[in-house]
């Protein structure tokens, strides 16, 4: 039987953190059932892990890159390679702008969502960045640099409307 305290810091991190898991899950996914499974794959190796976070940054970024690396692994896998999935799934904004940025976002490089979504989404700092993603710096800023501009492209006028 688990003990009272983990099941408070398991219930704390669920509470704090699900809702990030699942909208890096669905960038790469975009599927609600691959998506269920990685969420469940990533809080049971939270649940697995014996080395304590040093605080919760450390425990924010040691999701995001287990819940990337999932994601990265589902996509190679040889189902996933091997059979074309229909996906009729949409994400539902109340502001239709929003809406058209994060499908511009959803159709960019994986390299390219990844920073996006982490510098925006998340406010990380480039050198954060780097350190989850395990990359230089500079790599780093090649990618937002030629993501904000795929996504001006893709945009078109209304990317005025955006700070990127």
């Amino acid at each position: 039987m688990i003990k009272q305290p983990v099941e408070d810091m398991i219930k704390h991190s669920l509470e704090k953190y699900a809702d990030m898991v699942r909208k890096i899950s669905f960038l790469y996914l975009r599927n609600r059932d691959d998506v269920d499974d990685v969420f469940q794959e990533v809080f049971l190796k939270f649940l697995q892990n014996k080395v304590p976070f040093k605080n919760d940054q450390h425990e924010k970024a040691w999701l995001i890159r287990v819940t990337i690396n999932k994601c990265k692994d589902l996509c190679k896998s040889f189902w996933r390679k091997n059979i074309d999935i229909i996906d009729g799934h949409e994400i539902a904004f109340e502001d239709q702008a929003e809406s058209e940025l994060m499908q511009a976002v959803l159709a960019l490089p994986t390299k390219y969502k990844d920073v996006i979504y982490l510098f925006y989404y998340e406010g990380y700092t480039v050198v954060e960045i780097a350190k989850m993603l395990e990359q230089k710096e500079n790599t780093i800023y090649s990618n937002l640099h030629r993501a904000r501009k795929l996504l001006k492209q893709k945009l078109g006028d209304d990317a005025n409307e955006y700070t990127f």
